[in-house]
């Protein structure tokens, strides 16, 4: 499957399950303090860096949750997401706020000019191949010193940097923290912070969750 097939089925996946989507995923997020945890930690970043008036990117924000969380937490952010579906529950849910259908590998963002770029469990249908030159856009559109927050689904694999599963909408990956970490300082991107999750704390797959919080340099 080309890049641009896989976009596509995708996109159509998501457009498909988008009304469903929203009815459940806001309330798993609003049930899981440790995600809220990290969230906040990035917020305080965000809001203490340069200005304290810096954009920030919420990219794959499906229905737009975390961005209104981010909003309420006194961050300026915005909404990407390839699913025009998505981005329209979004507009509509949070009316006040900004949302725009984009692709993650492309942001059409100046470089260097947000304070922060979020991917909230949102680089899960990326094939490991692509992930270098999805954090390489992320460090781009990033101020000197500013902070990317990854959050997805942990793999502790000793080889491979990835294992495939079955998402319920796409077909989806789990990465390992240690070489999501390499690959971000490949990128020009410092780990700051971790944290993992115990697979006991997912009920509905059992995997580990990781969030890795970095700067770039």
């Amino acid at each position: 499957m080309t890049e641009q097939d896989l976009l596509a089925a995708t996109r159509a996946a998501y457009d498909a399950v988008a009304a469903r989507y929203a009815e459940s995923i806001p309330e798993r997020y609003r049930s899981s303090p440790l995600h809220h945890g990290m969230i906040g930690v990035f917020a305080e970043l965000v809001t203490a860096f340069g200005d304290g008036d810096g954009l920030v990117a919420d990219v794959g924000c499906g229905p737009g949750h975390v961005t209104a969380h981010l909003r309420s937490l006194g961050v300026t952010a915005f909404g990407v997401d390839l699913s025009p579906e998505m981005i329209a529950i979004a507009r509509d849910a949070h009316p006040e706020l900004r949302f725009e259908v984009g692709l993650m590998e492309a942001l059409q963002v100046e470089d260097a000019s947000l304070a922060g770029v979020l991917a909230n469990y949102s680089i899960i249908h990326t094939p490991p191949e692509r992930l270098p030159v999805m954090l390489a856009e992320f460090r781009r559109v990033l101020s000197p010193g500013a902070h990317l927050l990854l959050g997805f689904p942990a793999y502790d694999g000793p080889v491979e940097p990835a294992e495939a599963y079955d998402h319920a909408t796409f077909p989806a990956y789990r990465y390992s923290p240690d070489r999501v970490a390499e690959l971000l300082l490949a990128a020009g991107l410092t780990e700051v912070a971790r944290l993992v999750v115990a697979p006991g704390e997912d009920p509905k797959r059992g995997f580990p969750g990781a969030f890795l919080l970095a700067r770039r340099v």
